[in-house]
């Protein structure tokens, strides 16, 4: 069974840079067996609804502005599965799952996967993210997607544990409120106690870490994929003080 895994994806010029986030991802990649197909649930997709990407052949959404000629060139250019979008529509009983065949692979799935997987040979579906859906929802989604990991289906929520880029500073150091709500998540990680991990908006820190919840919920869905399995934990630290990169790989049997 492949693992289900969180990653803090940060800024889409991952996808560019060789640094500690990227060596990390790659050193996961070749931990892992190869994935018959990828389901990734990104932050950068939020409708209403919930729906599964069911085209053969999804574009590269390059869903950001600002940033050098170079990012915008980048092409992933894996393969759909509408096949798999069809397993994920029926086993999905929580909430109606609709087909998709306009939205292709935002940054939050190609910034990490280029890394990955750069041959862009293992086929990859997105699930979007129903941001009116309340957290307990998606951790059931989460559940009923479980059983694609025992056909070999890597599961990737990503996001960023702590998020607030209002307050970013690239000459800061992490801010003591990032802090504390980051350890928050890992000590509730490292215990399984998913309740606290689902009310999450009860810490006092959540506003600040989250001024809105796009960047935390797909650790919902992986944590419902992956019921009473422990992490392991890598990329632990936090950028330019409000940003989270911490990741988290579940079902791994041997130390990354």
């Amino acid at each position: 069974m492949l693992p289900a895994v969180f990653i803090g994806h940060g800024s889409p010029e991952n996808a560019l840079q060789d640094n500690e986030y990227t060596r990390n991802w790659k050193k996961l990649a070749r931990a892992l067996p190869k994935p018959e197909a990828i389901l990734c649930i990104s932050a950068h997709w939020l409708k209403e609804g919930t729906a599964v990407t069911g085209i053969e052949k999804p574009a590269t959404i390059h869903d950001f502005y600002g940033f050098g000629d170079e990012l915008y060139k980048i092409r992933y250019d894996a393969n759909g599965s509408p096949e798999m979008a069809d397993k994920i529509k029926n086993i999905v009983k929580t909430v109606r799952v609709g087909i998709d065949l306009e939205w292709g692979l935002d940054h939050g799935a190609w910034s990490v996967l280029a890394n990955m997987y750069p041959k862009a040979d293992v086929p990859v579906v997105q699930l979007s993210l129903d941001y009116y859906l309340p957290p307990e929802k998606l951790y059931a989604i989460g559940k009923e997607l479980k059983p694609l990991r025992e056909i070999g289906v890597l599961i990737i929520g990503s996001g960023n544990l702590v998020h607030n880029l209002t307050r970013m500073d690239p000459d800061s150091g992490p801010y003591s409120w990032a802090t504390e709500f980051d350890s928050f998540v890992k000590k509730n990680l490292d215990k399984r106690n998913d309740k606290a991990l689902i009310t999450y908006m009860e810490q006092n820190t959540a506003t600040l870490a989250h001024p809105s919840n796009e960047h935390y919920i797909p650790l919902l869905h992986v944590l419902g994929a992956s019921i009473g399995e422990k992490p392991q934990f890598f990329n632990e630290d936090i950028f330019a003080g409000s940003v989270g990169m911490r990741c988290a790989v579940f079902g791994l049997d041997r130390p990354l």
